[in-house]
C-alpha cells in the first residue's frame, strides 16, 4: 500500500526526495522545544518553513497486541495518519472549521509495518478553550463573549454530528480560538483539532454522539456555566423548539449528567496522586 499527497510548500521543499524519509528525518532531529508529543509510536512536532508554522504527525506501525487491546475494549484501532487526513477533508466538506492539511503519506503492508505522516498548517496565534475558560468561575467573561462561544461550539458540534462525524476525544481543549488582543463576539474563529481518532459515517450513531456530548460536558463542568448557558447550547444543537427538546431528550440529558459526573470522578482518581508541578 502506498498513498501520497503533497501540497505547497512541501511539494517544492521535498522535490526529488523520498517524502517518507524526509518526514522521518524531520521527526528524528526535532529539538526538545519542537516535540509536542511522543507516545505509542506517534510523534508530533512543530516546525517552520519561511516563518510559517506547521505540525508533523509521524506514526510507525501498530502492534497486534495494541490492536487486540483496542478491540477487547470495543474501540476501533487507528492504524495510521490516513484517518485524520480523511477526517479533516470531511470536516471541510460539511463546514466544520478545522486544520488545513498540506501533506499526507502512508505506505507499508500490515499494521506493524506501516509508516504514515500528516502535515498541517499551524493555527496561530491561538488558545484552546480549556485554557481560555479556566478562570471563568472566578473571573466571569463578558456575557456577549460567553454566549457567542457557546453558540459557536454548539453549532460546530451539531454540524459535525449531522455530517456523520464523531470525534472520540471531544473536549474543550480540542477547540482552538484564534487570538486577537480583545476577542469580540462577532469575530470569533474556532477550529476543531486532534481528529486522529474521529469516525466517519453517513450518519453518526446515537451511542457515539452521546459519548461526544458527555465528554464535552465533562470538560466544561468547572467553568461556571449556568442553567441558561446549558439551555443556550441545547437550543442551537437540537432542531426544533427548546421546550420540545427538554421533553423528548429528557433521558439523554439525565444520562449526560451522570456520565459527566462519572468521567469527573475517573479523572480525579487518575490524577489524585500525581505530584504537583514545581514552579
Amino acid at each position: 500500500m502506498r498513498q501520497l499527497e503533497l501540497g505547497p510548500p512541501l511539494a517544492t521543499m521535498w522535490a526529488g526526495r523520498d517524502p517518507f524519509a524526509a518526514a522521518a528525518e524531520l521527526a528524528n532531529r526535532a529539538a526538545a522545544g519542537e516535540l509536542v508529543r511522543d507516545v505509542e509510536g506517534r510523534r508530533t512536532l512543530r516546525f517552520d518553513i519561511d516563518g510559517r508554522g506547521y505540525y508533523l504527525k509521524l506514526q510507525n506501525g501498530v502492534s497486534w497486541a495494541r490492536i487486540a487491546e483496542e478491540l477487547i475494549h470495543l474501540r476501533l484501532p487507528v492504524l495510521g495518519a490516513g484517518n485524520e487526513w480523511r477526517a479533516i477533508r470531511a470536516c471541510h466538506a460539511i463546514g466544520v472549521p478545522t486544520m488545513t492539511a498540506v501533506a499526507y503519506g502512508e505506505r507499508g503492508s500490515g499494521p506493524a509495518g506501516r509508516l504514515s505522516f500528516l502535515v498541517t498548517e499551524a493555527i496561530e496565534p491561538a488558545v484552546d478553550l480549556d485554557v481560555f475558560t479556566r478562570d471563568w468561575r472566578e473571573q466571569p467573561p463578558p456575557i456577549a463573549l460567553k454566549r457567542a462561544l457557546i453558540a459557536e461550539v454548539a453549532s460546530i458540534t451539531r454540524r459535525m454530528h449531522e455530517g456523520g462525524i464523531n470525534h472520540r476525544d471531544f473536549y474543550l481543549c480540542h477547540f482552538l480560538l484564534r487570538q486577537s488582543p480583545e476577542p469580540a463576539p462577532d469575530t470569533l474563529q474556532l477550529a476543531l483539532i486532534d481528529l486522529h481518532r474521529a469516525q466517519l459515517r453517513t450518519r453518526t450513531p446515537k451511542r457515539w454522539r452521546d459519548k461526544d456530548l458527555a465528554a464535552l460536558y465533562f470538560s466544561a463542568l468547572g467553568i461556571g456555566l449556568t442553567r441558561r448557558d446549558k439551555l443556550r447550547f441545547l437550543r442551537i444543537y437540537f432542531p426544533g423548539p427548546l421546550r420540545d427538546t427538554l421533553l423528548h431528550e429528557a433521558r439523554l440529558l439525565a444520562h449526560l449528567e451522570r456520565e459527566a459526573a462519572r468521567l469527573k470522578l475517573r479523572f480525579e482518581r487518575k490524577f489524585a496522586h500525581r505530584p504537583a508541578l514545581q514552579r
